[in-house]
């Protein structure tokens, strides 16, 4: 494949595809990436860069291995430097604290074991400590869309390497919103699963018992599939606890802020433009919205740098900043350092303990069965603003996601639009500990029925352009075609996913009668379509014409048993579309006598 064909943004299903067809191998895609991460060294985005003599061991490990059997077969990954990986130092963005683990963390044990190539360890805000991503002896990590502004943290090197197509997924860290802070600034999905889900041996902590590992990616779908591999119990972590996904389904309510939320920065009205947008957005879904008092959840927030918690990090690291203060940032020692001494007492823990343990009384009582929506922030600035407020913007960039681990919830923060030119909004849901796959459902069901909430302008104009004139719009670019029987056909919801990517509709069409149609247990239900070697029926079909660069994109955002693969239609010529893996006919209903979805 030429450089220039090789898309920016990578996807686990755009790379599978390309591996299946033998156009590419993992090793020309880390050389690829090894290439892009040269060309933005300046950018920060790293403390070990991709290095072709450390990536190639993994290379040869998976050269042996049926990549049909492994989930993420040769998908490249980076790694925050506050997680352990084996053959790489592991410095928390500080040199003098190094040192070489002796295996790897948890969660790298699982990827690797799944398929997947870590290909460097990432910058970061200095031990985890900050939401801003400019707090490293490595410089600060540049934002991948506008460079004069902030990434970010702490997990800013995770984020812009996939956003800069370096990597398809990142492993960052959460204690305070470095999961999901990153996220928005920088246009992905970052999600944070539950407390001690995917396992924390491994990992430098910030603070114990809030740290969580995440993950960041382009799709929604991307970060559930990293999700699959390494959530679980693991013994040998204290911290680690079974909490098992259930299907996904949309939430019974979404709670919106009652009162007016602030936002800041240079962008200050911007932002509020861009919140109600999202919120109107969020409306149409079809899902009943509630406005609540979300009081409670500052005032948790504020509990985080404010309350004793600040010296659970002091109580980690508070040794090593005493003995190496000239090692450590200016900025991270002042505030590790308001963790010592006698301003947190015991009797002050225990009180906020207590006062924090009714707010996760009345959260669960307000959550059940329900999603909460914030912005993940308020503003941002450039980075020589935060240069002149370092503490102050930082707490800022904290207002709308301190409170989350505090209260044991889980959260996935999505892209919603652009607050101005180049600079992505996104906001952020929120659900209980054992209710992730709300999250997954209505996350799911927003960027699937608006499509790319950056690009609909963009999938509008090209679908303007084929009504207009179709044979112009073929002309300017290569497309493919696409054959869908359910929720992506004219008039359904996820219609737009198709003009999301740039499709258009074509003509109407039926299969070979050789398929059966059943009818998948899922919110809101959708068709399957399975070939059988003997009966089956023709369905009904739609075809359309999609840009062949956007099928990757299209492909990762399909949920299993779901898939795209050779559909052969009823004048014996073949073409891509959706089919489904023939184990999902158990339990399922089979609609085929119906003849196709509109009928069904």
């Amino acid at each position: 494949m030429d450089i220039a064909e090789f898309p920016l943004k990578l996807s686990a299903g755009w790379l599978r595809d390309q591996y299946r067809s033998g156009v590419l191998t993992p090793e020309a895609v880390i050389r690829e990436i090894i290439r892009r991460s040269q060309q933005d060294q300046e950018l920060n985005i790293w403390i070990e860069p991709p290095d072709y003599g450390r990536i190639q061991p993994y290379l040869e490990a998976i050269s042996h291995l049926d990549r049909e059997e492994y989930p993420l077969w040769g998908i490249p990954f980076a790694v925050k430097d506050n997680i352990d990986v084996l053959g790489f130092p592991t410095t928390a963005a500080c040199p003098q604290f190094s040192y070489m683990p002796d295996r790897h963390s948890s969660v790298l044990e699982r990827l690797i074991g799944a398929g997947a190539i870590p290909v460097g360890k990432s910058n970061l805000d200095q031990f985890a400590t900050g939401l801003v991503g400019t707090r490293s002896p490595h410089g600060a990590v540049h934002n991948a869309l506008r460079p004069e502004y902030i990434s970010g943290g702490s997990s800013s090197g995770s984020a812009v390497a996939v956003a800069r197509g370096q990597a398809v997924f990142s492993l960052g860290t959460d204690t305070a919103g470095s999961g999901r802070v990153p996220a928005a600034l920088n246009g992905l999905v970052g999600y944070k699963p539950s407390l001690g889900a995917w396992p924390t041996r491994g990992v430098v902590p910030a603070c114990a018992s809030l740290d969580c590992v995440t993950v960041f990616a382009n799709s929604l779908e991307d970060t559930l599939l990293v999700d699959r591999q390494v959530r679980g119990l693991d013994a040998s972590d204290p911290w680690s606890r079974s909490i098992p996904r259930q299907a996904d389904r949309l939430p019974a309510r979404l709670l919106f802020p009652a009162e007016p939320l602030d936002f800041y920065g240079p962008h200050e009205e911007d932002y509020r433009l861009a919140w109600q947008a999202a919120c109107d957005s969020l409306k149409e879904l079809g899902i009943p919205v509630e406005y609540v008092d979300c009081t409670m959840f500052f005032e948790a927030a504020s509990i985080l740098y404010d309350g004793p918690w600040v010296a659970e990090r002091w109580a980690g690291l508070g040794e090593f900043v005493h003995n190496n203060r000239a090692s450590v940032f200016p900025v991270t020692e002042q505030i590790l350092s308001s963790g010592k001494g006698g301003r947190h007492t015991a009797s002050s823990l225990f009180q906020a303990m207590h006062r924090l343990q009714e707010y996760k009384a009345k959260s669960r009582e307000l959550l059940r069965d329900a999603v909460l929506v914030m912005p993940t922030c308020g503003g941002t600035w450039t980075r020589e603003q935060v240069e002149l407020n370092p503490v102050g913007a930082n707490s800022d960039m904290g207002r709308y996601t301190n409170h989350c681990n505090l209260l044991d919830l889980s959260a996935v923060a999505v892209p919603a639009g652009e607050a101005a030119q180049d600079l992505p909004f996104g906001i952020t849901l929120f659900a209980l500990a054992d209710s992730e796959h709300l999250l997954a459902g209505s996350a799911g069901l927003y960027l699937g029925d608006s499509g790319s909430k950056d690009t609909v302008e963009k999938a509008e104009a090209v679908e303007a352009a084929s009504k207009a004139d179709t044979s112009t719009a073929v002309a300017a670019q290569q497309y493919t075609i696409i054959a869908v029987c359910g929720l992506h056909m004219q008039g359904y919801p996820l219609e737009k996913q198709m003009t999301g990517h740039g499709a258009y509709f074509w003509r109407e069409a039926r299969t070979a009668p050789c398929y059966d149609m059943i009818r998948l247990q899922t919110v809101p239900a959708k068709p399957g379509l399975i070939r059988k070697a003997h009966g089956g029926a023709s369905i009904q079909l739609e075809l359309w014409k999609m840009p062949v660069q956007s099928v990757g994109a299209f492909a990762a955002l399909i949920p299993a048993p779901l898939g795209l693969g050779r559909v052969e239609l009823e004048d014996g010529s073949e073409v891509m579309g959706f089919i489904c893996e023939s184990y999902a006919e158990t339990g399922a209903e089979n609609i085929t006598a119906s003849g196709g979805w509109r009928y069904a």
